[in-house]
């Protein structure tokens, strides 16, 4: 009997060669599904039959709803340990397996830090005038001596801060449950949060979206910025209100910004973050790297391997 297994939003087409899925033998067949499927009831017309589901993240959520549409589906996958936009109880009561995979933690701080070094060295611009003929097009920014303030001093935000301190950097932190005993642990200095935008050159975020966090940064907080600061999102792009950023941007109320994550996921073309100047943008791949991919789709297999044989691991939803 045929196990369809369906492997989406590999925009990248990446995930056939990240791991050895003929590994699950004769009787799978895998389709993978490059583009985002727009909208729940095009996702569901578009996974009728399919025994196994392969999701990367939080690119297409299972609600209840769509899991209730989707009656073949018997192991759903998240890479990740954790999924927020998966109703793991739904798929519970729906006779569904939840399993997920481990990740790789430290490409997001990287990524971080690479916005930082665009931003301050102007990276995008100048190679935009070395492309069109030009030479040394804008002058860039040194860092030794700035402030990073840093929202969220967890594994990420940590790693960020040793890298910034390194250059000489100055580095403060804050959020609503760090205490100055973590931040000197880190060789952070611990602020309120009101000092932090008002001292910071630039903010990078690592903070997890929740209720709280939730449209933390607005205009308030927008104003309070020096007007030559930058705002650095890696996290979760609701943890921002966009439109205060596009208007602090298109007001040059800050200086600039380097996002990856957005409220809408892919950012709509038409989007006005697209057409100013002082952003830097990616498309949220601060976790994509060839290594995460590896590790992520190749217990993906396992996962469904484990599955066919009766005998399921890294379970989310168990009672």
């Amino acid at each position: 009997m045929t196990t369809r297994i369906a492997i989406l939003d590999d925009y990248q087409n990446a995930a056939l060669a990240a791991a050895d899925w003929d590994a699950l033998g004769p009787q799978a067949e895998t389709q993978v599904f490059n583009s985002y499927i727009d909208g729940e009831a095009a996702v569901a017309e578009a996974l009728q039959g399919f025994d196994v589901i392969v999701g990367m993240r939080e690119r297409t959520p299972f609600p209840k709803s769509l899991i209730e549409k989707l009656p073949d589906l018997k192991l759903l996958i998240t890479t990740g340990m954790r999924n927020l936009s998966f109703d793991m109880e739904a798929a519970r009561e729906q006779g569904i397996v939840v399993c997920g995979t481990n990740m790789l933690g430290y490409p997001a701080s990287e990524h971080a830090l690479a916005l930082i070094f665009a931003l301050f060295k102007k990276i995008p611009a100048e190679h935009r005038a070395m492309q069109d003929g030009g030479w040394q097009g804008i002058v860039s920014e040194g860092m030794k001596g700035k402030t990073l303030g840093i929202l969220g001093l967890g594994k990420l935000g940590s790693s960020v801060a040793r890298v910034a301190l390194a250059l000489d950097m100055d580095v403060i932190a804050w959020s609503e449950n760090l205490t100055p005993e973590r931040c000197a642990e880190a060789s952070v200095t611990y602020v309120h949060k009101d000092a932090l935008f008002a001292e910071s050159d630039v903010i990078s975020i690592h903070l997890v979206l929740s209720d709280r966090t939730r449209g933390l940064i607005g205009r308030p907080e927008f104003t309070s910025m020096k007007s030559s600061a930058y705002l650095v999102n890696t996290s979760r792009g609701p943890i921002v209100d966009e439109a205060a950023l596009v208007e602090a941007l298109a007001n040059n109320t800050i200086a600039g910004a380097g996002i990856d994550v957005y409220d809408t996921e892919p950012l709509p073309k038409d989007h006005p973050l697209r057409s100013l100047e002082n952003t830097v943008l990616t498309g949220h791949t601060g976790y994509v790297v060839k290594e995460l991919y590896a590790l992520a789709y190749g217990e993906a297999v396992e996962n469904i391997n484990a599955w066919m044989k009766g005998e399921p691991i890294r379970v989310l939803n168990a009672e």
